[in-house]
């Protein structure tokens, strides 16, 4: 296992996540521009689309600590290969980060990938978007 810090509050985490139906369980870690870090671990309900992804509630513990700029990302998974965030969760992070963020995807048995945000989400949607003429 990596000894990277963000790394290692994205496992620890991973312990905490509520995942009955799935055993599938997730942990994110964000670091902020100011250095602080954020964690969350996915939370399934039995109506799998109404359960919360792990990297959703990091983001939302950042943003109620009143942080919203993220400098790095590492998300870890019980998985034979690294698991990327889901589409939404991609959305989500375009939102706080610039396209040039590191997100660190690992496995529990050492495996990791490194991407930048742009490279999650190619031609993403953004708030440039919604401005009029």
């Amino acid at each position: 296992m990596s000894d990277n810090p963000l790394l290692l509050a994205a496992r620890a985490v991973r312990e905490s996540a509520y995942a009955p139906y799935s055993n599938f369980k997730v942990g994110a870690a964000i670091r902020t521009s100011s250095g602080a870090v954020f964690t969350g671990c996915n939370v399934e309900n039995v109506a799998y689309p109404e359960g919360t992804c792990a990297e959703a509630g990091a983001i939302a513990a950042m943003a109620a600590a009143g942080e919203y700029v993220i400098a790095e990302v590492a998300v870890i998974a019980d998985s034979p290969t690294p698991v990327p965030p889901c589409g939404g969760c991609r959305q989500k992070l375009k939102e706080f980060a610039s396209g040039d963020v590191r997100v660190t995807m690992a496995t529990t048995d050492g495996g990791a990938l490194e991407m930048t945000v742009d490279q999650l989400l190619p031609g993403a949607f953004g708030a440039a978007h919604m401005e009029k003429d």
